[in-house]
Formats: C-alpha cells, structure tokens, sequence
C-alpha cells in the first residue's frame, strides 16, 4: 500500500521541499511554494509507459541523418513563425490571454491540415463536443478528416490516439488534463509536468506533432513550471489586446526554426485572417505634419517591419522628471536622451518624456536608436519631420551613428509603402542597389541626422 505525504513545489521552477519556504532556492523566487499530495512506493504504470528499448552509443559520424519534410498549413504567417512548417513528431506550445484566440487559431489550422488529407484530432478538456461544434460552425469549418474528442483523462486520450492513429493532436488545454497516477489536481506543477513528457514520449514515439495550449498568468508567462517550456520543442506566445482585433504570434523558443519571426493575424466574424502587410495595418492611422512622429523599419526576424514611433517631451513640474515609453525598452530610452543632453545640447533635464510604438508592438533591436532620438528632438523643438522620411540606425554613446543588418529589405520596404527619403548610417551605404524612387541619404553624428531630419 503505498503511502501519502505531503510535499511543496514550487509553481515556477518545479522545485521540491519536504517543507513550506518563503523564498524558493531553485529560482529565488518568494511565494511560489504550493502544498500538494505525493506518493511513495512502487507505482504500476502498465500500459501507460512507453519505450523502444535502450538505446546505445554511436560515433557521430556513422549516424545517418535525413531531412525531415514539414507539413505546410494554408496561413504562410503561421508557417513562417514556425520556421517553415510543422514538423512531424513536434511539440508546440502555445500560450496567450484567455479570449485572446488561441483555441480559433488551433481549431482553424486544424480544419486546414484535415483538407489536406491529414487526420487531425481536437482534445478539448473546457468545452464539450457540442461547444465545439457550435464553434466549428460559426468559422464554417467543415473537413471530414477532423475529430473531436472531449476528456481530460490522459490515460483515455492515450487510448484514443492508439486506435485512431491520428497525424496531428490538438490538446486544449494542458492545464486541465490529468494523470490518472498523480493525485495533485489538474493544473498543479506534478500534473502539468507529467502530462507534458508523457505526451512527449507519445509524440516522438509515433511521429505525431502535438500542440498543447497553455494559459498565462498574470505577469504574462505560461502558467506551471519553467520546466514546461524547456520540454517542448517550441514555444509560441498569442498577444494582443482583447479590444482590439489584430493579434500577434510571436516565436520565442524554436529548435526548428528562427526565435525573431513574428506572424500577424486580424481577428474577423469568421475568425482570423493572416495580414500580408503589416505595415500597412501599422502606418495607417498615422497624423501627417506632427511633431514627435517618426516612422522606422524594423526587423521581425525575416520580415522587415514599418512601424510609427511617437513621443511626447513636456516640461515637468516634479524635481525628477518621469520616462515612460511602451513597446521600447525604458532603460534605452534613458541611454538615447542622455545621448542628446551631452551631444546634441537639449536640456532634457527638466522634461518629461512619454515614448510609444503605435500598434502594440514591442521593439528591441538597436536599429530603432536613430528612429527615437528623432522623435525626442521632434517633440522637445516642436518641429515635425518629413511625412515621406523613413528613419533607420543605432546610435552610440558618442554621438556616432553606427550601421544596422539588412538594409537593402529595409530599405526596399520602405520604397514598397510610398516613402520618398530614407536616413541610413553612412557605413551602410554602397555595395548594395537602392530601388528606384527612394532617395538614400547616410549620416555619420546625432548632429547631422537631427540636422537633416528637423533641418537644422
């Protein structure tokens, strides 16, 4: 008979204490160590362990290698943020906000693999089947290679993919399916922890790509320990504001793949529909001759992206001024204005600075340096730039303007959206053909460029 103890695991790492801890000593994290149910003794797995035998030792150079083909979807954004495709025996993780359209996504991708000839199984432990179909109908999908199966038990969805053999499995979501061996409740660190590698162990056995959703918390990580995202294969994160119908999938773990790619989707009355260009979505509702706007082109893994940058500079009535900025890092936008006190002269000192990227997208690349500086200066002169000027490059402690990656599509990008006049370090120009209809000007010093794109 085995015995009942009582255990503590930390809900971020997974560590484990015979003892309740104010601070965790796996992760130094404070108040994340939960009570749950542990059993000792032997513990019969039966049908529920799966192995191939031992495997043995080979020299690298007598293992033979093949390339394994990726099953395209018909969204070419969700295949560019996976790096080409799905890959069989994969598994993908995707998280996001509750209502955010995770389940649209998975339930659509799935309709499209089944018309494909594809046999696709939906696992969803928060809806019935009922509750699915009625949500099938609404995005009028209708593929007859796709089956629906409502259970939280991963002891019978095992059993389920044993018999039907499917090529992909949809599991909605991981929190709330169980072990039938651990006592813990769905969603604890143990549950969540011993489904995730037994359906890994699945997965890989048989060559089929799982997708697991999983819910965030409320910092925004997925929620359970950070054991999970290190068991997957990728790690794909569903943002947005629920408000607001354009969401965005972003890859931030990818053994197959880029980690900078980024798909953008348009949530519609019949679902999500891809957008082909974003920059469009992003420079659309743009005020023209205002100061404090400029416009920079960004790259979002292989994408290069338009986006407006917008700041506000306004005298401060407080002894320390405030710095917000949303979607730029705060501690570079502290860097670009202590760049303009010491170098290009503004008295920033007494000035309080409001920083925002339009559309909700998160910059971090050092190409947009040039970009916000412009926009500090704009504000604080209140004095406008050029509409048709596309502003790109990293700006150094000393004032220098050094060069960015992959001008030419950034540079091309711009010309595609109607600008007439893109600034550019000058180390980035030659060897390269800039298109027709776009004048390319290179600087060298924050004093230039803040001379050529305010005029003075």
């Amino acid at each position: 008979m085995a015995k009942k103890k009582t255990k503590f695991v930390c809900s971020s790492c997974g560590y484990e204490s015979a003892k309740w801890m104010g601070k965790c000593p796996g992760c130094n994290e404070w108040n994340t160590m939960v009570e749950e149910v542990a059993i000792t003794g032997k513990q019969p797995r039966g049908a529920f362990q799966h192995s191939e035998g031992p495997s043995k030792a080979e020299k690298l150079t007598s293992i033979e290698t093949m390339q394994e083909p990726r099953v395209l979807t018909d969204s070419k954004e969700l295949n560019r943020v996976l790096g080409g495709g799905v890959v069989p025996g994969s598994l993908v993780l995707i998280g996001g906000d509750p209502g955010i359209g995770k389940s649209t996504l998975l339930l659509q991708v799935s309709s499209q693999l089944a018309e494909q000839k594809q046999k696709v199984l939906y696992i969803s432990g928060e809806e019935s089947i009922k509750q699915t179909k009625l949500r099938a109908d609404r995005l009028n999908i209708t593929a007859d290679d796709l089956y629906i199966y409502a259970e939280t038990n991963l002891q019978s969805i095992h059993q389920t993919i044993d018999q039907l053999s499917p090529d992909f499995v949809i599991i909605d979501s991981i929190q709330t399916i169980y072990h039938p061996e651990v006592t813990s409740a769905p969603g604890s660190v143990s549950q969540v922890r011993e489904c995730t590698a037994e359906l890994m162990r699945i997965g890989k056995t048989k060559g089929i790509a799982i997708f697991i959703v999983g819910h965030v918390t409320k910092e925004g990580s997925i929620a359970g320990p950070r054991l999970l995202e290190h068991m997957v294969d990728t790690v794909l994160y569903f943002e947005g504001e629920r408000h607001h119908s354009y969401r965005i999938l972003r890859a931030v773990k990818n053994r197959f793949g880029s980690t900078n790619e980024m798909g953008i989707f348009e949530m519609k009355e019949l679902g999500l529909e891809e957008v082909a260009n974003p920059s469009e979505i992003f420079l659309e509702e743009r005020s023209q001759g205002s100061a404090g706007s400029t416009v920079v082109a960004s790259m979002e893994g292989t994408r290069p992206v338009l986006v407006e940058i917008q700041a506000l500079v306004t005298p401060t009535s407080f002894n320390n001024p405030r710095r917000m900025a949303t979607g730029i890092d705060h501690s570079r936008v502290s860097l670009i204005m202590a760049v303009l006190e010491k170098r290009a002269g503004m008295l920033l000192q007494q000035q309080d600075a409001y920083l925002k990227v339009a559309g909700g997208v998160k910059l971090d690349e050092p190409a947009i340096d040039l970009a916000v500086a412009a926009s500090i200066a704009s504000s604080f002169r209140d004095k406008a730039s050029r509409a048709q000027d596309c502003i790109i490059g990293e700006v150094g402690l000393t004032g220098e303007i050094r060069r960015v990656s992959r001008i030419e599509q950034r540079v091309q990008e711009a010309a595609k959206l109607g600008f007439q006049r893109v600034i550019i370090p000058q180390n980035n120009i030659g060897g390269w053909q800039a298109p027709g209809g776009i004048e390319v000007v290179g600087v060298s010093d924050i004093h230039q460029a803040l001379g050529m794109i305010l005029g003075g």
